[in-house]
């Protein structure tokens, strides 16, 4: 049995809580808060083939020190999980790191939809979380953007009732803008490349989809307010249109392209102080549904490299949940909305069901992020440095406490 005491929860009052568990366990959880373990919806783990960048062994500690026991993991890996074998395969790859590590992550997989490989949502759909649809480019080569395909995938995720996650840019126009950046190096360029415009029009595409085929969308990334606004019109219409924002898009702006360059390079791309603010409204109004890390790491030799040859992503799910209760202590957003954000909307559009896994978080505490301490494998953080307010210190994941030094 674990016994916690004196933990106050987001409503503010003060409870005791018991949890089956096979071992003897007494948190003392005075001064501490209590909320349920976060969900992570979006993160790429890269197993397998990309396992120099992280893998599940790094990864699951990685998630739990931030105070997430269930991920959802992208399907842009090599091979590219498009088929049932492939998705076998990862499973099991997945099973023996966590078991070698001893910490039983909850998990769900995406499948990539693959215009070559439509006959795999019906042989899969039992067995992931959603068909994830890259419109525009990014890691990997699972990029759908011919009209035919699009309609295909749409049209069978409505069919087997599956949820349909999308990459909302616009491949074509990114393509068509290219030539107005040749020669240019500043990794800013990115932004202006991959502009609201991409976002603004993928999106437009994916929702019309969506009310064509009846499919449940839930669109990823948002960055933008252009986005905020079409997604907010699609839900006042009725369709069934989900939103996911992410941290980088929260707390990085173009701005940050001038310390840290290509570290900060990532698809969609950062956007403007007007834009994170637009966001800012948005968990505020309640028109955004979810926060996913997009937890994407690379190697600082990969990141290092000039603009146009530097990979995109960033790592993010150890320091979602800091920077969200940082935020949090400065009344930008309350315990209920990130509890809203990273679990109960999540199970909601995933269709999820509760577990009894808990995170206890010390709104008090004053650290900063330290990137010699942090689990992920790529060792380093666009944050490293920042001084936050409000740290998880112990994760409860199927009944065994892991305390968070």
């Amino acid at each position: 049995m674990i016994t916690i005491k004196g933990a106050a929860t987001a409503e503010g009052s003060v409870i005791d809580l018991s949890l089956e568990s096979d071992e003897e366990s007494v948190i003392d959880a005075k001064g501490l808060t209590l909320l349920p373990a976060l969900i992570d919806s979006h993160v790429h783990f890269r197993t397998p083939g990309l396992e120099h960048k992280e893998n599940w062994e790094t990864a699951a500690k990685a998630a739990l020190y931030g105070g997430i026991t269930t991920v959802f993991d992208m399907p842009n890996t090599i091979p590219p999980t498009i088929t049932l074998e492939r998705l076998a395969e990862k499973e099991t790859l997945i099973q023996q790191q966590l078991k070698k590590i001893g910490i039983p992550l909850h998990f769900g997989l995406y499948l990539g939809a693959d215009k070559s490989h439509f006959d795999q949502i019906q042989r899969c759909k039992d067995r992931i979380v959603g068909l994830k649809v890259f419109m525009g480019s990014s890691t990997g080569n699972l990029v759908m953007d011919d009209d035919n395909s699009l309609h295909a995938a749409f049209s069978l995720a409505a069919s087997h009732d599956l949820l349909l996650a999308v990459h909302a840019e616009d491949e074509a126009l990114i393509h068509e803008r290219k030539s107005l950046f040749e020669g240019r190096t500043d990794p800013r360029t990115h932004s202006e490349l991959r502009n609201d415009e991409v976002a603004a029009r993928a999106t437009e595409k994916a929702i019309g989809l969506s009310r064509l085929y009846k499919t449940r969308l839930h669109i990823l990334h948002v960055g933008t307010k252009r986005e905020v606004q079409i997604i907010k019109q699609a839900k006042k219409e009725g369709l069934s249109v989900t939103m996911e924002t992410t941290p980088h898009h929260l707390f990085l702006t173009v701005d940050d392209y001038a310390k840290f360059g290509t570290k900060v390079q990532m698809n969609p791309p950062l956007r403007s102080k007007e834009d994170a603010a637009a966001l800012w409204q948005a968990i505020q109004d309640g028109v955004i549904d979810t926060i996913g890390s997009d937890h994407a790491p690379h190697t600082l030799q990969e990141k290092a490299l000039p603009y146009g040859k530097a990979p995109s992503g960033i790592p993010g799910v150890e320091t979602t949940l800091p920077l969200l209760l940082d935020a949090c202590n400065q009344g930008r957003i309350s315990l209920k909305q990130i509890i809203y954000l990273m679990r109960q909307r999540v199970q909601q559009i995933y269709r999820l069901d509760s577990n009894d896994d808990y995170v206890l978080v010390d709104m008090q505490k004053k650290m900063s992020i330290d990137e010699s301490k942090l689990k992920t494998k790529c060792g380093w953080s666009p944050y490293a440095g920042r001084e936050l307010k409000g740290w998880p210190v112990y994760t409860i994941l199927k009944g065994k406490v892991y305390e968070l030094k």
